[in-house]
């Protein structure tokens, strides 16, 4: 699981060579387009990200205390969605000024490090995750050592520092280009032309940073699922609770989630890469590619925003924090409408905060028993 040289082609424009970049005046045809709908595009994916990754964090960090390797790599999963948005509002001011770079080749540089490095990051702490099920569900006996803390933190730590060392690469090459029609380009495919064997580089980073990966999730979790099918079967109890069937809806939900997000920016770079060994592109073709790379690209960094409604769906704990939030934000709405109203008493609003006050309590009771009753969904 890694990310090497994937990072190479983010925001592609991708051009053969450099007559085929000085003729071929079709790449960024569609900037009028895209400076409107990927800002509007990256915004959204901002604050939704932002704000439900942030929430899940929240819901983690009490259960720091009592940390297992579910909850350590759920932790990581988390900060590398947190610090992959946070690398966003860059890309949203360079795409709002149509593919143009004002900062600087440093700056550049940096935060395309910062968005692959959290990008695959991310990937591979979805890897560990599906293989930490397995194991647990599987084969919880042969190999428990791999689910100890005090390995998974190893494993987190080597995760990291792989994804790294094998970003590292793009700080020793030049990220930005200037185009002829006076536009910076930042983080695009051309601009790393120049590089020996890039085509074969980028192949072999698609297997290492998305087909290993894929096939690994895959596999663990349609094991995961035969196993759980097996277990309702022989377990009346556990198939009337609907435990197993919950259980099997969201491990197909991540699946789907993460062919979705990733499958078609990863095929896309392996059929063009494929067809520059064997051929050269025309302008059609490099302009069709560009035009591909943006989408794509977009679709799979909409991975960190969906991210949050999975942890809704699968948690508990995430549920619950989120409807006492929308519970209190209710509340303080209500109260201030009291207080605001001319026709309001004092007794109004004693009588409209003991309500409250019963509502949150019963809310309290029936989450303590929910929690009691499915804690293995957690």
């Amino acid at each position: 699981m890694s990310s090497t040289a994937v990072p190479v082609a983010d925001t592609a424009s991708p051009t053969n060579n450099d007559s085929n970049k000085m003729t071929c005046d079709t790449l960024y045809a569609h900037r009028d387009y895209a400076r409107v709908l990927m800002p509007l595009f990256y915004c959204i994916v901002f604050l939704v990200a932002l704000l439900g990754n942030s929430l899940a964090l929240h819901v983690i960090r009490p259960n720091l205390k009592k940390i297992n390797s579910t909850t350590l790599y759920s932790l990581n999963l988390v900060i590398s969605d947190i610090l992959f948005t946070l690398s966003l509002p860059l890309r949203i001011i360079y795409y709002a000024m149509g593919f143009h770079w004002p900062l600087g080749e440093a700056l550049c540089k940096i935060s395309g490090l910062i968005f692959y490095i959290n990008t695959y990051a991310g990937v591979n702490f979805m890897t560990c995750l599906s293989v930490d099920r397995f194991i647990a569900v599987v084969l919880p006996l042969r190999f428990a050592r791999l689910r100890k803390v005090s390995n998974v933190r190893y494993i987190c730590v080597g995760v990291w520092l792989l994804v790294l060392a094998q970003t590292l690469p793009l700080m020793g090459m030049p990220m930005t280009n200037k185009e002829p029609d006076g536009f910076i380009t930042c983080m695009e495919y051309p601009n790393f032309e120049k590089v020996d064997n890039v085509a074969t580089i980028l192949i072999g980073a698609v297997f290492l940073g998305y087909i290993i990966p894929l096939v690994t999730i895959l596999v663990c979790y349609s094991i995961l699922c035969a196993k759980l099918r097996f277990t309702a079967k022989s377990n009346q109890l556990m198939e009337k609770s609907g435990r197993s069937r919950k259980a099997i809806g969201v491990i197909c939900c991540v699946s789907l989630v993460f062919i979705i997000c990733f499958s078609p920016y990863h095929i896309d770079i392996l059929q063009y890469m494929i067809r520059k060994l064997v051929s050269s592109p025309d302008c059609a073709d490099l302009t069709a590619f560009q035009v591909s790379l943006h989408i794509t690209v977009c679709l799979m960094n909409l991975n960190s925003c969906l991210d949050p409604f999975i942890y809704f769906f699968a948690c508990k704990g995430y549920k619950r924090k989120l409807c006492k939030l929308l519970r209190l934000q209710v509340s303080m709405s209500f109260s201030s409408a009291v207080r605001t109203s001319p026709e309001g008493s004092s007794k109004d609003i004693i009588d409209g905060n003991k309500i409250q006050l019963n509502s949150s309590f019963l809310g309290t009771t029936s989450e303590r028993h929910t929690e009691r009753s499915y804690h293995l969904e957690e």
